[in-house]
């Protein structure tokens, strides 16, 4: 088992314990300080925090080893996310609502989280990102029923392989069973302003639903 340190956090937003908690998740090889910016043009209201990957890469950090693209190992994506749960359950009791958001590779571990454990988490936002398929999460038909979901791909994207995409696409439209919000992007690999205004639409309609308890 891997030891990892614990994580570097930036926090925007409402301090208050119980406020709902939205987990920003960036890149692999970026860090904490490229990804927090995002709060700026997301809604008032939540606590976010901005979580800096366990791994080491180039000159940022990775959520998990993969082999291959959007395809992290099995051991690589448990022993982290049992490392992120770790902190997440110092910060967040049960009953707090938590909904992870991640772009790119922290998209797929964010998708990761709420696969592994789906009762915790009050939604999901996968940006321009795959679902870690075949990395010993489950992906069975109704797995996420009725978990707001969020995802945004870039139809131009040429770094996350096509066949993942649209398997992610597939099933987060239908076997998930989720509530998924889908916006397709004619750009590529990165966040575009509509996505973002999508995004900040949807977080605000999900929090004041009143129905984001876990």
């Amino acid at each position: 088992m891997t030891t990892y340190a614990p994580p570097v956090v930036a926090w925007h937003g409402d301090a208050t314990p119980s406020a709902p908690l939205v987990v920003l998740l960036h890149g692999r090889g970026s860090d904490e300080a490229d990804i927090v910016g995002l709060a700026n043009h997301l809604p008032a209201g939540p606590a976010y925090a901005a979580v800096r990957a366990p791994i080491r890469e180039g000159g940022g950090y990775a959520w998990f080893a993969n082999r291959g693209i959007g395809r992290p190992t099995t051991e690589s994506l448990a022993e982290t996310m049992a490392w992120f749960r770790g902190w997440l359950d110092q910060v967040a009791s049960y009953g707090r609502p938590v909904v992870p958001v991640g772009f790119s590779g922290g998209g797929a571990f964010a998708g990761g989280l709420v696969l592994d454990d789906p009762g915790r988490y009050s939604g999901a936002g996968i940006l321009y990102a795959t679902l870690p398929f075949d990395a010993g999460v489950p992906t069975t038909p109704g797995r996420l029923a009725g978990m707001p979901v969020f995802v945004a791909h870039g139809d131009a994207d040429h770094v996350i392989p096509r066949d993942l995409l649209e398997r992610t696409w597939t099933y987060l439209n239908g076997d998930a069973g989720s509530h998924t919000t889908a916006v397709r992007d004619p750009g590529g690999h990165g966040l575009s302003a509509g996505v973002v205004d999508a995004l900040a639409e949807w977080l605000t309609r999900l929090f004041a639903a009143g129905d984001v308890s876990t």
